[in-house]
């Protein structure tokens, strides 16, 4: 049975271990340990960075995601975005992101909250697919970025 919460601080060096999981994963690479640590922590310390959230199944967790927050002056409502989501490799295919992401869902609709949005690496077809699958659909918008090395 898998359980959704709002993560604790207490979770921190799990999600801070699944950053870099991720990181190298996608992208090949290695994040400092000190950056990282500090960054997760930090949405801890500062709720307006955003909120973590973890499943765990008989008291290990498997996954975890950051929602972060987009002001909307169009919907005078905050739009959600699903950031850092990472599933342990073996329960991967298994539902669990599925059951956070109706649970993250649930809680907008309860805080009258405009949307949710996520990116996606352009090559990640699987999990585009997954989102899809979902009702999440690929908009109008293409995303461009500037960030230091």
């Amino acid at each position: 049975m898998i359980k959704i919460r709002k993560a604790t601080p207490s979770d921190a060096p799990v999600i801070i271990d699944f950053q870099q999981k991720m990181a190298w994963e996608t992208e090949e690479l290695t994040l400092e340990l000190a950056i990282v640590s500090k960054g997760v922590n930090t949405v801890f310390t500062t709720p307006s960075r955003g909120q973590y959230w973890v499943a765990e199944e008989k008291g290990i967790i498997v996954a975890s995601l950051l929602i972060t927050y987009e002001w909307s002056d169009w919907r005078n409502s905050d739009v959600w975005w699903f950031q850092s989501v990472y599933v342990l490799p073996e329960c991967r295919r298994t539902g669990i992101f599925r059951s956070m992401y109706n649970f993250i869902k649930d809680e907008a609709d309860k805080q009258n909250v405009a949307g949710l949005r996520l990116y996606v690496e352009t090559n990640n077809s699987r999990a585009q697919k997954t989102y899809e699958a979902l009702g999440m659909r690929s908009e109008h918008y293409t995303m461009y970025e500037w960030l230091k090395d």
